[in-house]
């Protein structure tokens, strides 16, 4: 008898959303031994079900880290799992000690043929589907096509869970009336994906006095239903704890609706087949959205240009999402209560299309970045286009991408997105233009936003756009303001503000800025906090363009001055400026490893 082991060790959402791909193995392989090799905790969601014949669990707290099978009390019982003929991950390898301790399974099974996905660190597989990133296939559906290596028909299907009888006393709430379960946690792994208590209090309020619908509060103790009751006008039902996971699915089968955050809840809901509001932020609904689909489901998200921030591409990114949390605070209670009355009535959705990116003709990548070869007389024919629109237009964000942000990035996923989600990466540094020669491409110019600023402000005269300056020391950027208005008469700067990119002072300040009625944002607060505030806030900025300008303002005013003209053309302004500020020594060791970086690894 052919012996196949499954590798689910991830959480609880995880292995909800491998149920549709060991539906489609057994049904292919209905002779062969199937072995499910998952968290105790996870577990309870497939137990008795007819998908595996052997469930083999492993502790979460041992065996969650790395590192956890180099401790020989664990190899013992990995090696006690017995011979298979074949392993299959339901795991993208994303860590190298996590894919060693993958390969230390495949070892203790002793299988011939092992398969996964290969994102060139799958060296002890020997059969392989291209792992194209998280999202750029649902994560069911990479499960499903992994099987499908197996001769498994890879068509979606719907994920299945266990579920038990509900209780007497349970079982007469549902015959009298509209329940809506609301789960305002988001699993241990990640508290960064919930959304505010505040909000979900004012949602069940709102639904409990509109459809007269009995908010039942569902999960674990630690996933603050406290906070979402003490908020509420009404009583809700508080079940928090008081149900495994199998009694979980049998009572959300009988909502009429579940609203909650990105989590294993979430997932448990929508496998039950209860219409589903899920609100995203950090996390990537390109992989971990409700599933199937094409189902009774509605995400909510606030789109900023950083988010997704975590599991992006082949990385974690930012598992704990940045400090400002700015894409769940977007998320306002009448977007989910939109999403939510759209499924009760059984009315389409509302459609909100993200805008669509034009990416530049001539974008190359240097270093694995996008640099657009663009000039300056086509940067504002660009900004003109958009200023022409006016009400709800789109926020433009242009970054100036340089040596130095480019070996920023490298270490920051959260910087390294937002340049690949940036409308324009202008090639603000002269090692751009030799990096782009040295990899066969050819950039016009040197773009930067030292001298784009002025270029900018000198049409804006011309043509009547509104500059905002935000930013730099104190006094600085209105003495900035106050060069460009005297070197270019009629120019409206529209508002003038320091402030810090510090969370608590965003909220105040993009209203400033969009009660302003500015056309242009120009941002000082220094790579790279001023282009990551410029993408959190993008969706809510009513302006047409937004552009990091780092020491401009200083340049402007006088501060800091440039480095002769002669300098800046053989490209040592980085060795005038380091004459100037010492200080800058640390942060110029960029430079070399930049050129090192080309020399090495070029478009890559």
């Amino acid at each position: 008898m052919e012996r196949v082991l499954v590798v689910q060790l991830a959480d609880i959402g995880d292995l909800i959303l491998s149920t549709p791909a060991l539906a489609a193995l057994r049904q292919a392989r209905p002779d062969a031994h199937i072995t499910l090799l998952a968290g105790a905790h996870a577990a309870p969601v497939v137990r008795g079900l007819p998908l595996v014949d052997d469930i083999f669990t492993l502790d979460r707290q041992a065996f969650n880290s790395s590192t956890a099978l180099l401790k020989p009390a664990n190899l013992r019982r990995l090696f006690g799992l017995g011979r298979f003929d074949t392993v299959v991950y339901f795991h993208h390898f994303t860590l190298r000690l996590g894919t060693f301790k993958f390969a230390l399974i495949a070892l203790a099974a002793r299988a011939k043929r092992r398969i996964g996905l290969d994102n060139d660190r799958a060296w002890f597989l020997t059969d392989t589907l291209l792992d194209a990133g998280f999202g750029a296939r649902h994560q069911a559906q990479y499960w499903l096509d992994l099987v499908g290596l197996l001769g498994a028909d890879s068509t979606p299907r719907p994920a299945v869970v266990a579920a038990d009888p509900l209780s007497p006393q349970l079982s007469t709430l549902f015959n009298s009336a509209l329940v809506v379960a609301i789960h305002p946690g988001s699993g241990g792994y990640s508290r960064a994906r919930r959304w505010d208590a505040a909000g979900f209090a004012a949602v069940a309020d709102a639904l409990h006095d509109e459809y007269g619908a009995e908010i039942v509060l569902v999960g674990g103790p630690d996933d603050d239903t406290a906070s979402v009751k003490a908020a509420m006008r009404n009583e809700p039902l508080d079940l928090s704890g008081q149900t495994t996971l199998p009694q979980l699915a049998a009572l959300l089968a009988k909502c009429r609706l579940f609203i909650g955050a990105d989590s294993g809840v979430m997932h448990l809901a929508a496998a039950v087949g209860v219409p589903v509001v899920a609100v995203f932020g950090p996390s990537n609904a390109a992989a971990w959205g409700p599933w199937p689909p094409d189902g009774a489901a509605r995400v909510v998200r606030s789109a900023p240009e950083c988010s997704p921030c975590s599991y992006v591409g082949h990385g974690i990114g930012l598992r704990e999402g940045c400090p400002a949390r700015t894409c769940m605070r977007m998320v306002t209670p009448e977007h989910v209560l939109a999403a939510a009355r759209s499924l009760l009535d059984g009315t389409p959705p509302a459609v909100h299309e993200l805008p669509r990116r034009m990416i530049f003709s001539r974008r190359i990548h240097i270093l694995g970045l996008p640099v657009d070869g663009i000039t300056y007389p086509e940067w504002l024919d660009r900004i003109e286009s958009w200023t022409a629109g006016a009400g709800d237009r789109t926020c433009h964000h242009v970054c100036t991408i340089n040596p130095e942000f480019t070996m920023i990035a490298r270490r920051d996923p959260n910087f390294w997105n937002i340049l690949h989600r940036a409308d324009l990466c202008v090639p603000d540094g002269v090692g751009l233009l030799w990096a782009a020669r040295r990899l066969g491409h050819r950039l016009p110019e040197r773009v930067t936003g030292s001298d784009g600023v002025p270029k900018i402000a000198e049409r804006a005269a011309r043509l009547g756009w509104r500059l905002f300056l935000l930013g730099a020391a104190p006094g600085v950027a209105e003495q900035a303001g106050a060069v460009l208005q005297a070197r270019f008469p009629g120019l409206d700067i529209a508002g003038i503000y320091g402030g810090s990119p510090a969370p608590d002072e965003e909220d105040a300040i993009v209203e400033r800025v969009n009660a302003s009625g500015a056309d242009i944002l120009f941002v000082a607060y220094g790579a790279p906090e001023q282009d990551k505030w410029i993408a959190r806030n993008l969706p809510r900025l009513k302006v047409a363009m937004a552009m990091g300008v780092g020491g401009a303002f200083d340049f402007l005013a006088g501060v800091v001055p440039r480095a002769p003209l002669w300098m800046q053309r053989a490209g040592l302004e980085w060795l005038f400026r380091l004459f100037l500020q010492p200080w800058r020594f640390k942060r110029m060791l960029r430079l070399p490893r930049f050129v090192l970086a080309v020399l090495q690894r070029g478009a890559g």
